[in-house]
């Protein structure tokens, strides 16, 4: 073989050892734009930051400042956020398991159908912030009325998405069940449940997050402590390095619950995987 034949048939790996060095690999799975956008972000937000300070207004502070506040900050944080919890996770917790139970019922039961889908048709776009002044003053404590705005604002998505889980079943499926002899409650829970469990995860989702919207917006009107009652009460002191320190710290509580709940979505529809 001369020798240009011989250049011709090097090796398929010579090129990473003898040539030019392969290009580092990223590890399995790592997303880098959400990285890149939040750089962008912080960037975006110290350059004005530092340009609004230098004409003394306090108002966009650049991130260091507001890192410090949120850090000098923690512990006064996590008591609010042992107190707003205390009134998400009833209110939630109820809007669950009411939303899930009504839901299923109303969709494979055609006389509740009738009976409750107009009334949800109008209750349903109230916004639940209306409530919150009513609530206040009507129930005996300011928890009392916080819980069941939040669960208000949580009942109304979980309950259409199990009422739409219910619905889409296939006929195939209850006729099934109908020859094997399952009594309502039996396909309720052996049929309609499981395949419902997509819609009903997604109700979840949006409820959570109007959980925390509701939450914070009802601390605002009168409670001693939370998350809300954190950025309101500095906010009047116009102290905005603890604000905007408390809104990152909600946003962070926040991003950790839908990324709990999402996790055990993951888990439990295991089938959609």
């Amino acid at each position: 073989m001369s020798a240009p034949q011989k250049a011709l048939t090097l090796p398929a790996d010579a090129g990473g050892k003898h040539g030019t060095a392969s290009r580092p690999r990223l590890p399995a799975g790592f997303v880098w734009e959400p990285w890149a956008f939040a750089a962008a972000l912080l960037l975006a937000w110290q350059i004005g930051g530092s340009a609004l300070s230098g004409e003394g207004n306090p108002l966009l502070p650049p991130p260091a400042v507001v890192f410090q506040a949120l850090w000098d900050s923690l512990p006064e944080l996590g008591r609010g956020t042992v107190s707003s919890f205390l009134i998400l996770l009833p209110g939630y917790a109820g809007a669950l398991v009411l939303g899930i139970a009504f839901g299923l019922l109303a969709g494979t039961t055609p006389w509740l159908a009738r009976t409750f889908f107009p009334f949800a048709k109008v209750a349903a776009p109230i916004p639940p912030t209306v409530f919150i002044p009513y609530a206040i003053a009507v129930l005996p404590t300011f928890h009392l009325s916080a819980t069941f705005v939040v669960f208000l604002g949580a009942f109304w998505p979980i309950f259409h998405n199990a009422a739409a889980g219910a619905l889409s079943v296939e006929g195939r499926h209850r006729d099934n069940a109908r020859v094997l002899g399952f009594t309502h409650l039996e396909y309720l829970r052996k049929v309609v449940f499981p395949a419902s469990l997509p819609h009903i995860f997604s109700g979840m989702a949006v409820g959570l997050g109007f959980s925390f919207i509701l939450l914070t917006v009802a601390e605002l009107f009168g409670a001693n402590a939370g998350l809300g009652r954190f950025v309101q009460y500095y906010a009047d002191f116009a102290d905005y390095p603890r604000m905007v320190a408390g809104i990152l710290y909600t946003g962070v509580v926040t991003w950790g619950a839908m990324t709990l709940l999402d996790k055990l979505r993951h888990r439990t529809l295991f089938w959609l995987r």
